[in-house]
């Protein structure tokens, strides 16, 4: 099948088979003589195996790791299971910095009053950098709109 087929029936666009090819991830594909890539059902069921690996958020290096694991008939599970784990490691530490942004988010939205006013903590807080907010005081250089900015 060409690798317009070979996308349909596994699910990975032709740009993505073309860059797994690249990088080593799948083997190279048998040619025909104007130069179409040829995809076996073999190959499809090996991207199918990468598309469901990167749905849940295995790096390109541990899809690597898998693929090899998964065409070892040898294997140790013990190997797989170290690298999903390790994964699950991840997506956890990923999950706390989520939340705690979340709950950052919350609580200046909870003290932003949301009104026609230009105070705001959503904005102070992006602004500040660890250090005192900037006050800006007013300047006789810039007149009213200095008074204007220092309220």
């Amino acid at each position: 099948m060409n690798i317009g087929q070979a996308a349909t029936a596994s699910g990975v666009s032709a740009k993505m088979i073309r860059y797994y090819e690249s990088i080593g991830l799948i083997p190279k594909t048998v040619r025909t003589e104007s130069g179409y890539r040829v995809y076996s059902d073999y190959d499809v069921h090996t991207l199918r195996f990468i598309r469901r690996s990167r749905d849940l958020g295995f790096s390109v290096e541990q899809i690597a790791d898998l693929v090899s694991l998964w065409q070892d008939r040898e294997r140790a599970s013990k190997d797989v299971k170290a690298i999903a784990l390790e994964h699950v490691g991840v997506l956890e530490r990923k999950i706390r910095e989520l939340q705690e942004m979340a709950s950052t988010l919350k609580h200046l939205a909870r003290n932003c009053h949301g009104d026609a006013r230009p105070h705001c903590p959503i904005i102070e807080e992006l602004a500040s950098d660890g250090a005192e907010p900037l006050t800006v005081k007013p300047d006789a250089k810039f007149g009213a709109l200095g008074k204007a900015l220092a309220r």
